[in-house]
């Protein structure tokens, strides 16, 4: 059973293009990448030739005889003689080519060939994204690609193409939800939140409609994703990488949700664990919130890049990784426990860095003011606060209306309620979250 993806709206446009460039598609491990591609080059190409690096390694013999398209070719044939090259009506589709990122020096020559497209993936490109990138500028058109959102989650359980203009609008008129709609998509947000976005997950929630392997299929996720970090982390120590990941939970329940290395270790310090975080933002299995040093424009030259949040970038996987006890009564109960902070904030967050954004909060060195999360429209920076109940944080209220900070006369609330405005605060349900970039845009317009 194949889910249909945003992914393939952008691949199909890609196909179109009269100056297409070969196609780098990154991402986690297991958001889908393969199977998407299979099916896009199902639906528009005569030709589709696959190779993976990591099951068939004897491919990496493609390249001894150079760089050219002809020669790459060539030696495909001859590794695999039932492979058919026609010109124009061709995919070659590289897969796992971190295993073998040597062959993305190829990219320049496929494309002044012009005969046959060409597409590479994997599962940890970001590792050696800098390499590859060196090896084929000027001659790819990247792409990164996220578990399933929540309007892509509402597609696989059969709602139409359109339900998230329905839900758009009513975000552009600020009417409240009716109670029925809002204990629907509530509801529907809740199991979305239980399941994440990983496509192995939702296939066997939507094939069964039952939670009963779910589990079982999101810690298999994350113990595939430590065992990445045994095989690909080579320069790095792959125990406090493990640390570093095992860490995210528990620290987002804290009251203070900054990463702090002493709570992994006693007496641990920052430059004991140096590129444990970036590999893991690089792996796609992490998610960085910088802070701030003062909630003013612009965000990225105003970021202090020694304090951040990590979360989680499928908020499904970060409650398989709670504790049992949390986890059960999360499922029997919808009650989040200590966690409820760090979920409501990861699903956000996810929210967030899937339509685009950089993630960035604020806090103050005495903790007597503290943001969730910041985004930018052309005009003003907007403060977002992530709330369990209805209430106005005084931290808003003080960013909003103090005149220390010009960049910012609104703000925006989340929470598990409805619709609402004032004069300067926006609140939506949850649920809207992956819409707030669309409806900044309109609004600003």
């Amino acid at each position: 059973m194949y889910l249909k993806r945003k992914t393939d709206g952008f691949l199909r446009e890609w196909r179109q293009s009269e100056e297409r460039l070969p196609l780098i598609v990154r991402g986690a491990r297991q958001v889908g990448k393969t199977e998407t591609i299979r099916s896009f080059a199902k639906e528009n190409y005569r030709r589709f030739l696959e190779v993976n690096f990591v099951e068939e390694p004897k491919f990496k013999t493609i390249i001894e005889e150079g760089y050219s398209a002809s020669s790459i070719v060539k030696l495909m044939s001859k590794v695999t003689p039932q492979f058919r090259f026609e010109a124009g009506h061709t995919l070659i589709f590289f897969d796992e080519v971190q295993e073998f990122p040597d062959i993305t020096t190829s990219l320049k020559f496929f494309k002044q060939d012009g005969r046959f497209d060409v597409i590479c993936s994997g599962s940890l490109l970001g590792i050696q994204y800098k390499r590859i990138a060196s090896q084929s500028v000027g001659y790819k058109t990247d792409y990164l690609m996220r578990s399933f959102d929540f309007e892509e989650y509402l597609w696989a359980l059969g709602y139409q193409e359109d339900i998230a203009d329905e839900i758009f609008e009513q975000m552009q008129s600020l009417k409240p939800f009716t109670p029925g709609e809002l204990k629907l998509f509530s509801n529907l947000f809740m199991d979305y939140i239980l399941l994440g976005g990983m496509p192995a997950v939702l296939r066997d929630y939507v094939t069964r409609h039952t939670f009963e392997r779910t589990l079982d299929i999101q810690r298999q996720i994350l113990q595939d994703y430590q065992a990445d970090i045994r095989k690909y982390a080579e320069s790095l120590d792959k125990t406090k990488i493990q640390a570093v990941f095992n860490q995210i939970a528990p620290q987002l329940a804290k009251e203070n949700k900054k990463f702090q290395y002493s709570k992994i270790a006693p007496g641990a310090r920052s430059r004991e664990y140096f590129g444990c975080v970036e590999w893991l933002l690089d792996a796609g299995v992490a998610s960085i919130c910088h802070c701030l040093n003062f909630p003013e424009l612009p965000l990225k030259g105003n970021a202090d890049m020694q304090k951040f949040k990590l979360y989680v970038p499928d908020t499904g996987l970060l409650v398989a990784m709670l504790d049992d006890e949390a986890g059960d009564d999360l499922r029997i109960n919808n009650n989040l426990g200590v966690y409820k902070g760090a979920i409501y904030e990861n699903i956000v967050a996810e929210a967030l860095s899937k339509s685009g954004y950089d993630l960035y909060y604020y806090r103050r060195e005495d903790g007597s003011l503290e943001q969730d999360f910041f985004v930018r429209t052309a005009s003003e920076l907007l403060p977002i606060e992530v709330k369990g109940g209805n209430s106005i944080s005084k931290s808003l209220r003080n960013l909003i209306a103090s005149d220390h900070y010009p960049d910012i006369r609104h703000g925006i609330k989340f929470i598990n309620g409805n619709l609402g405005q004032t004069e300067t605060i926006t609140t939506f349900p949850y649920f809207c979250a992956f819409l707030l970039r669309r409806f900044l845009k309109n609004s600003s317009n």
